[in-house]
């Protein structure tokens, strides 16, 4: 089973103020996505040299009323799998709680035992859906 480190999310209430203060640490912007349906931007920043190992700001162009009062800005921890359905398994089987299975053959979220939501996602192209994971509800909030 192979995993691989993907990137942190946050998320960010003033994304110039945020650009601006991870530019201060040393970090440079390696890309950018502005999603006009959804109304919001992330956008990755990485310390020179290092761009397998960013930072995620998203950005809700409407505002984001959880912010700064919980412990929403911090979003999720990505890794890619070799095998997304095993891993949800051997996760499951250990009592990990599966909050978004993968139900597409792409993409699942877990939680770790200090409720950090964590994001799976397939390496190389997405696995054709399989039970039991394709008819399984979600079990909470990622």
């Amino acid at each position: 089973m192979s995993l691989k480190y993907l990137h942190t999310m946050v998320r960010v209430k003033d994304l110039d103020a945020s650009v601006e203060f991870y530019k201060l640490l040393g970090l440079v912007e390696t890309r950018r996505y502005d999603n006009e349906k959804g109304r919001f931007t992330l956008l990755f920043m990485a310390p020179p040299g290092q761009e397998e190992c960013p930072v995620e700001l998203t950005y809700n162009w409407d505002g984001d009323d959880a912010l700064p009062d919980d412990s929403r800005h911090f979003g999720h921890l990505a890794y890619r799998v070799g095998n997304i359905y095993e891993m949800c398994q051997t996760l499951m089987d250990a009592g990990v709680t599966i909050n978004r299975p993968p139900r597409d053959g792409h993409m699942a979220f877990v939680r770790s035992p200090d409720n950090i939501s964590i994001e799976l996602l397939q390496e190389g192209d997405d696995l054709p859906p399989a039970e039991p994971w394709s008819s399984m509800e979600n079990t909470g909030h990622w």
